[in-house]
């Protein structure tokens, strides 16, 4: 029944990341051409960050069902970091977008244009409608995953430039200031690669196998060596298997020769990595502090 649950949960979240996938390709292809006719700047700026949104929504829907494959003779591990790879492409491509939002404002600074404002207003209201909707199916996906969390981003950084792109076009309407188009643009561009950066450390890290930040090396080898008969913790990893597990690998050194003895140690020390550090996936290799007694001649050893 909790298979049949889980899957169910899954379907669903597959099912909104669709519809959020189908919704921002028809939006930015209206607001593509509400753009064109009003001559709105930030209004394409907002078209090609939610074309962005599309296409973080279509590599992450893909991410989720590779990730989940069980493991094979060839990802012995599974394929979850499908969806880290996923965030960190996604992540990418928001900064590519925010410099390319850049370089269109700073051209817009020498070639001013006439904006329509009474299009600009309403294409975009759509959009923040289509944003927020969008938002609101990837939220709860977003919170146990770090691949729909940077489309969730995505979704959010653009519902804020849609209100931005409203209230430029409301200037425009009632002040004719068309250089809020591109000083928003500017804001937009600002906003995305602030949005990317803050991401990227987190997503690098986890894919170079570094620590998991809430856990300390240091800490662990301390709570090991605590472990009666065992003499010294070394050779240390610790690294994400994925997002929600972890893995180590260590060498052991006991004071204990017997091998059932030694069975026992390794038992209680991984079931202190399991249960205090929610350590999934242990590899011990156990040495013998100093040497073993010779067994007795011709006794039983």
């Amino acid at each position: 029944m909790a298979h049949d649950h889980r899957h169910d949960t899954e379907s669903m979240g597959d099912n909104r990341l669709l519809l959020a996938i189908v919704g921002n390709v028809l939006l930015t292809v209206a607001q593509v051409i509400g753009g064109i006719l009003s001559a709105s700047l930030s209004l394409i700026a907002d078209a090609l960050h939610n074309l962005s949104d599309a296409a973080s929504l279509v590599i992450a829907y893909v991410a989720r069902k590779v990730g989940r494959k069980p493991p094979d003779e060839f990802k012995t591990f599974g394929y979850k970091r499908a969806e880290n790879i996923a965030a960190l492409i996604n992540l990418v491509i928001l900064v590519v977008v925010g410099f390319y939002l850049i370089f269109e404002a700073v051209l817009r600074l020498f070639r001013p244009a006439v904006i329509d404002g009474w299009i600009v207003v309403a294409v975009a209201g759509v959009a923040l409608m289509v944003d927020l909707a969008t938002a609101v199916m990837t939220y709860r996906l977003s919170r146990t995953s770090v691949n729909i969390r940077a489309a969730f981003v995505h979704n959010v950084s653009d519902a804020l430039a849609s209100v931005g792109v409203i209230a430029s076009g409301t200037l425009i309407l009632l002040n004719q200031w068309y250089w809020t188009d591109t000083v928003l643009t500017l804001l937009i561009a600002g906003y995305v690669l602030w949005q990317a950066f803050s991401m990227l450390p987190a997503i690098v890290h986890f894919l170079m196998q570094g620590v998991p930040e809430h856990l300390s090396v240091g800490q662990i080898i301390r709570r090991m060596e605590a472990v009666p008969h065992v003499e010294n913790v070394h050779h240390v990893h610790l690294w994400y298997l994925d997002e929600h597990r972890y893995a180590l690998e260590a060498h052991v050194a006991v004071d204990r020769c017997n091998l059932h003895a030694i069975e026992r140690i390794k038992g209680e020390v991984k079931t202190i990595l399991g249960d205090e550090f929610d350590v999934a996936h242990s590899t011990l290799e156990f040495e013998v502090a100093g040497q073993c007694p010779s067994p007795i001649p011709g006794g039983r050893g």
